[in-house]
């Protein structure tokens, strides 16, 4: 028998980095939308408190929370406070990236390498190790890591940043294994091309998107409410048997 709360996340306590804009304002917005309290983090509270107060608007639970993930203290500070203000966490989703190197990888600079190390690999692998060690005091939970299409195919004059992606899908396996006799799953989605400002050098350069478009088969990339189910599938009931898993969300791109 069909159930009806397949994506019910009423009760539900979630945390989106990187939610003031883009993927992560979207993540916020459907989980809010299926029930769950979500906490919206970036380095800025007052840029995710907008969109906070934009879900409340619409009858949502959401509230606003400063955390750097590419620095150590914030992210300790974050979970304290989240188990302090509200004992439990059933959700995360590693949404915040950075890029800030754009050409040739032999060119790569030491500290824009450091940079991009520091939130897209030693930042994920913390909130990922203070997630599960929340989620699994309340027994269980549910981890999405933002990969991206790079992490499977490297994208010229991006490679550092190619590189660390590929570290969060060898990341999300590793503690899929080892949080899921916990109630932890820990899970990935890997977005192609998609109109967000971090993305504005492809989408907003027509020589880049023309190049990158003949390589996605629905010919477009995507809005950031076409990347998000996903999102809500893997933290929802529907996938109570799903971890360690890739969902590629990407315009046919990977199959070519």
């Amino acid at each position: 028998m069909a159930q009806n709360n397949t994506f019910d996340l009423d009760g539900k306590i979630a945390l989106v980095t990187g939610a003031s804009r883009g993927i992560g304002a979207a993540a916020a917005g459907i989980l809010a939308a299926h029930g769950a309290h979500v906490i919206l983090s970036s380095r800025k509270e007052g840029a995710c408190e907008e969109v906070a107060e934009a879900i409340r608007a619409k009858g949502g639970k959401a509230s606003a929370l400063a955390c750097h993930i590419g620095e150590m203290d914030d992210i300790t500070a974050a979970f304290e406070s989240i188990e302090k203000t509200h004992g439990r966490l059933d959700i995360l989703v590693n949404n915040a990236a950075t890029n800030p190197y754009f050409g040739p990888i032999v060119d790569t600079d030491p500290g824009a390498f450091q940079k991009t190390v520091d939130v897209n690999i030693r930042g994920y692998f913390f909130m990922c190790a203070l997630g599960a060690k929340l989620m699994a005091k309340n027994g269980g939970g549910s981890i999405i890591n933002v990969a991206s299409v790079n992490g499977a195919i490297p994208a010229a004059m991006q490679g550092i940043y190619s590189i660390t992606k590929a570290a969060v899908l060898s990341m999300t396996k590793a503690f899929a294994k080892e949080c899921a006799p916990q109630g932890v799953r820990v899970n990935a989605i890997l977005p192609g091309a998609t109109d967000t400002k971090f993305a504005a050098a492809l989408v907003q350069n027509p020589a880049i998107l023309k190049m990158a478009l003949q390589h996605i088969p629905m010919n477009r990339v995507a809005q950031p409410e076409e990347i998000v189910g996903a999102i809500l599938y893997l933290a929802s009931p529907a996938a109570s048997y799903t971890t360690g898993a890739e969902i590629n969300v990407d315009g046919g791109y990977l199959t070519v």
